[in-house]
């Protein structure tokens, strides 16, 4: 008889061990959380991985360091909307309680898939570049009052 599996998956392991030669701030929350601040292009980046074991599903957010100045909702929402037209990977939502955009990813891991590691990583460069591209954007929407189709307009023209 198989002795009983000692061992329980958890990415989150994973994500430390990503992170550990690395010149970032990780802090684990718990066993199935843990919080990485990445130096960004404009700013820092925090995000957060969460790992739901029934569904084997590993959660990555990305919080965004800009708080809207006199933005209506309607136009933060149609900015996301333009933004999430394009995205192939994840996707921008706005986390109202702590008045922050976010990107948002979730991937479904199993325990034999061939490499994790190269997984999570690809995920995460894809989650640093998109933040990077829509900083600004979310600068100028927020801080400057610029409209979500004209913050957008030096994108179209490349």
């Amino acid at each position: 008889m198989y002795a009983e599996k000692l061992y329980k998956f958890n990415p989150i392991d994973d994500i430390e061990y990503l992170f550990a030669n690395r010149q970032h701030s990780i802090e684990r929350r718990s066993n199935h959380e843990v919080v990485v601040e990445i130096s960004g292009k404009w700013d820092n980046m925090l995000f957060f991985f969460a790992w739901e074991e029934d569904m084997r599903c590993m959660h990555i957010s990305c919080l965004i360091n800009l708080e809207p100045e006199n933005v209506a909702l309607p136009s933060i929402f149609e900015l996301l909307a333009l933004l999430n037209e394009d995205m192939w990977i994840g996707y921008f939502s706005y986390w109202e309680e702590a008045k922050m955009p976010l990107f948002k990813h979730s991937v479904i891991l199993e325990e034999n898939d061939t490499d994790i590691f190269a997984k999570l990583e690809r995920i995460l460069n894809i989650a640093v570049v998109e933040c990077e591209r829509a900083y600004p954007i979310f600068h100028a929407v927020f801080k400057q009052n610029i409209s979500p189709r004209r913050a957008l307009m030096p994108l179209t023209l490349m």
